[in-house]
Formats: C-alpha cells, sequence, structure tokens
C-alpha cells in the first residue's frame, strides 16, 4: 500500500507539494541511508549511501517521475555470511493521474484524487533502492578473479561440503537403486 499523501514525521520529508509547482520538468535530490531505511519495518537494506535524483514532470493530465538511484550498500554474503559493500544503480518510472477511487494502481500508474496537492515518495525510493539490489548478494570476485569472501569462511564450508560427499550409503539402498537401473 503506498502512502503518498497524509504523512507525518520523518516521511513527510519525502513529500512533493505539486499544486504550486510550474509545469514542466524539475529536479529533487535525496541522500538516502541507515536513517531513512529504519522508517522502513523489517527493511531489507540496513546500511547504505544512495544518492537518489528525481524527474519530476508536472503536466496538466499527470505527472511523471523518474527515478535515479546510485550508490552503495551493506549486504551481508550469501556464501561466506560477511558484510561487504555492494554497489548499487538503477533507473524506474511511474505516472501519477488524477482521478476518482475507482481507477486502481498499477506498479507504474498510481492514481489520485483530483483534489490532493502532494505526494509521499518514501515507499518508491525504498521499493526502487530495493528492487537495484542483486538477486544473489555474494563478494564481488577481486583483479585477479579470485572470490573475496572469508577465506577462513571458505575453508569450513569446504570442508562440509567434502564430508557430506564421504558420508557411507545403507546397502539396503544400494540394492535398491541397482534394480531400479536394471529396468
Amino acid at each position: 500500500m503506498h502512502h503518498f499523501f497524509k504523512t507525518v514525521g520523518k516521511l513527510s520529508t519525502y513529500d512533493i507539494a505539486y499544486k504550486g509547482l510550474k509545469e514542466g520538468l524539475h529536479e529533487f535530490k535525496y541522500k538516502i541511508g541507515a536513517q531513512f531505511f529504519e522508517l522502513f519495518e523489517g527493511s531489507l537494506i540496513e546500511e547504505a549511501d544512495i544518492e537518489a535524483k528525481v524527474l519530476f514532470e508536472k503536466r496538466s493530465s499527470l505527472l511523471s517521475l523518474t527515478f535515479i538511484l546510485e550508490g552503495v550498500v551493506e549486504l551481508v554474503c550469501d556464501r561466506c555470511l560477511e558484510k561487504y559493500v555492494q554497489p548499487v544503480s538503477g533507473q524506474s518510472k511511474v505516472f501519477v493521474k488524477f482521478g476518482e477511487g475507482r481507477n486502481e494502481n498499477s506498479d507504474e500508474i498510481f492514481w489520485v484524487p483530483p483534489e490532493e496537492h502532494q505526494i509521499n515518495i518514501a515507499q518508491l525510493l525504498y521499493e526502487f533502492s530495493v528492487l537495484s539490489l542483486p538477486v544473489k548478494h555474494i563478494h564481488p570476485d577481486g583483479q585477479e578473479g579470485n572470490s573475496t569472501c572469508e577465506p577462513e569462511m571458505l575453508e569450513r564450508i569446504e570442508k562440509l561440503s567434502h564430508s557430506d560427499e564421504e558420508e557411507k550409503t545403507d546397502e539396503r539402498w544400494d540394492a535398491l537403486k541397482k534394480l531400479r537401473n536394471n529396468n
């Protein structure tokens, strides 16, 4: 659920009062870091340093918002469980149209009542930041193409994976496998 208006407290920093803006292109810049992500319960991002630029175009019939994000996020590596810094970037566009509640919102088009005079973009900034994250959270490889994961942790994982392979199988299952392979 997007909270486009009636924001209070720290989220009101991300209000854009469009009624007083002239038609045309306007640019807004935001620096989003740990304090921003603390505002979202269960945030997938805790530490970050992201520059967000919002190109806000006001037209008579709609608003067009282009979000350009560039920065770094601290993630926990899926492989070695150590924290690392992940560069992130992304660009996304949404449209805000004016109309009554009977119109449904989609991923790219949001409807607001004609009497509204401002929108809050905090939720969109959060969502686009999360979308800029890679699917796999793994330390980037070094210059020589080697893993930059914590070496001790990689060694432990290696040992554990070899001990799993060496487990003896039950002879009764081996006999069943032979029967199945003969068919």
